[in-house]
């Protein structure tokens, strides 16, 4: 099994028109890079579509649920564990965790946090087997914290995105994100972007004999070859699940499997999961066209592949199969200059792409397996 401690995700997806991410103003999120301008879908939107993904909930667990309003959180755990644990258990669990007394409705933590119910469940039992001291308890963090982070390691979005906390024993648990994930950006310039003028038909003031629209409005919209990147910290993602107790422990072929079998259904959600924004008018359901994924010694982004942004291809008119071949190109030239010595395999729609002269993995579950096994075939 390969040792490298990172795992790089780089993803290419051709997105139809579409209008994938807003800013305040309506607008699609754009960025500027290479002196072009480019359209961005943000990181925090891939991430938040990947969590509340049907796929996320069967393979790695229900997320946890993000908010500052302990109030509802207190009810909605209350349902959750109402079999296990009552209303008063569960709102001292809170307290506890928050740092705020006398959890109320109009109660609000310092800032919106992800919180586990499975976290909150190992607090609701310390406190029922006769626990009521959170000082002691935060020594016993201190001391030692892998008992709580098992609890919490079962949201793995946590340990995936990580979690801080200025009050309550959540600061004595705080976790560092195991996978930092890019704004997705465009490979090729995309100026100027579309508006599209839309209207909808009042049908009563048509059948009076009425002429015009009942509404109209705009939207900007685009399409684009969009690269994606995320890097996977094996180690960190370990310790924040509760399987090691800290960073300079070693790894076991447990634990490290463990981290593995995640790593594949990252890189599945990353392939497929596209953000909902403006779906239902412009259904750009589109999957991952091409994707290099290598076990390294550090995090590498590409993104500098497309830093002179990707012409148009007239040959085969359009901008995908050039953003592939800029792509590999671009990965095996910096591992030469380099000497990266990283492990990687290319997966690919197109049965004829390559990497670095080896044939691309033809299917996704392939290059699941293939990160599963530590880079092994």
């Amino acid at each position: 099994m390969i040792a490298k401690n990172f795992i790089n995700f780089h993803v290419l997806i051709s997105h139809s028109p579409s209008c994938l991410n807003r800013d305040d103003m309506n607008m699609q999120k754009t960025a500027v890079f290479g002196g072009v301008n480019r359209v961005r879908i943000s990181s925090q939107s891939l991430k938040r579509s990947m969590r509340m993904s049907e796929y996320h909930k069967t393979t790695l667990g229900a997320p946890s649920i993000r908010t500052r309003d302990l109030g509802k959180l207190k009810l909605r755990f209350s349902e959750l564990l109402n079999d296990r644990y009552d209303a008063e258990t569960v709102g001292k669990a809170l307290e506890w965790m928050s740092g705020k007394e006398g959890i109320a409705e109009a109660v609000e933590a310092d800032a919106v946090a992800p919180w586990s119910v499975d976290e909150i469940a190992y607090f609701c039992e310390t406190i029922k087997s006769g626990e009521q001291d959170s000082k002691r308890l935060e020594k016993q963090i201190e001391k030692d914290a892998r008992p709580f982070r098992e609890a919490m390691g079962k949201a793995v979005d946590i340990a995936l995105s990580g979690r801080m906390a200025t009050s309550g024993l959540m600061t004595s648990l705080p976790v560092d994100g195991a996978l930092a994930v890019a704004h997705a950006i465009t490979t090729h310039a995309v100026e100027p972007q579309d508006v599209d003028w839309f209207t909808a038909v009042d049908d009563l003031t048509q059948e009076a004999g009425e002429t015009g629209a009942g509404h109209l409005d705009t939207q900007q919209f685009s399409s684009g070859v969009f690269y994606r990147y995320a890097s996977l910290n094996l180690k960190q993602l370990q310790v924040n699940l509760g399987l090691l107790p800290d960073m300079k422990s070693a790894e076991t072929v447990e634990s490290r499997q463990r981290a593995l079998d995640i790593a594949r259904h990252v890189f599945h959600l990353l392939a497929i999961v596209v953000p909902s924004a403006k779906q239902q008018s412009f259904a750009a359901h589109n999957l991952a066209d091409f994707a290099i994924v290598s076990f390294s010694d550090q995090p590498i982004s590409l993104a500098n592949a497309f830093e002179q942004p990707v012409k148009r291809d007239y040959k085969n008119a359009g901008y995908l199969k050039p953003s592939v071949e800029m792509l590999a190109d671009y990965w095996a030239h910096m591992n030469r200059a380099y000497s990266l010595d990283e492990e990687a395999r290319a997966f690919a729609v197109d049965e004829s792409a390559k990497l670095n002269n080896q044939p691309a993995l033809g299917s996704l579950k392939e290059m699941e397996v293939w990160i599963a096994n530590g880079g092994q075939a």
